[in-house]
């Protein structure tokens, strides 16, 4: 008897669970995580805009080399391009504003912001509040991509365009593009605008002078008048 149980408690102990910390499986299920949660998917390497190519490998050693600058961080650059576009038959109208922030989008491909007036005007009929326009604010990649449309397709379509006037900086730096309609951007259908909307393009750059953003955009493309 006693060597039968001797017999048993042997087999039991051999057969008894490891005690501590389960081991983890060697192979887990492909696209999940320890927890069990599925892993998040890779991101895909996006190409690089033209224009800020152009920039790094010959704008930025032409600039460097125009104004005696060591730093490459020093030298100026884009910062972000501000567009805007005036809806003030909004006022009396809003659903005005639709067509506007469906063009806008159709041009820059970023959903524009409806602007508010910040206060009552009677003379205009303005209230507090009211939709009266919409403006976009784009930075890299597609700042650059807009910026190269901007200049290569949209400016040479204007009727009688000797180019843009230099005079248009604020001194410090920054430079503000009246268009008079939206018909010069390819990607509006000339036969679903019901009414021509001019827009004002500001250029934001990290020039400290107009002397540098005015550089800075020539080598960039943009064609001054003579």
């Amino acid at each position: 008897m006693a060597d039968e149980k001797k017999q048993k408690a042997q087999q039991a102990g051999g057969q008894a669970k490891p005690q501590g910390k389960k081991a983890k499986p060697e192979v887990e299920a492909a696209g999940e995580q320890p927890g069990g949660k599925p892993a998040r998917p890779k991101a895909t390497n996006r190409a690089t805009a033209r224009l800020r190519e152009r920039y790094v490998k010959e704008v930025l050693p032409a600039l460097m080399k125009e104004f005696s600058l060591k730093n490459p961080m020093a030298a100026p650059k884009l910062e972000k391009i501000i567009l805007n576009m005036g809806v003030g038959e909004a006022t009396q109208n809003a659903k005005l504003i639709d067509p506007a922030v469906t063009e806008v989008t159709q041009i820059t491909g970023q959903k524009p912001v409806v602007t508010k007036a910040k206060k009552s005007i009677a003379q205009f009929k303005v209230r507090e509040g009211m939709p009266i326009g919409v403006m976009v604010t784009l930075r890299g990649d597609r700042m650059y991509e807009f910026f190269d449309r901007l200049v290569n397709v949209a400016l040479p379509r204007v009727r009688d365009f000797r180019g843009v006037p230099t005079k248009s900086f604020d001194g410090r730096g920054n430079f503000t593009l009246g268009v008079r309609d939206q018909l010069i951007f390819p990607e509006i259908d000339y036969s679903k605008v019901e009414k021509l909307k001019g827009m004002n393009i500001t250029i934001v750059t990290s020039a400290g002078t107009d002397d540098q953003a005015r550089a800075l955009l020539k080598h960039m493309g943009m064609p001054f008048r003579q």
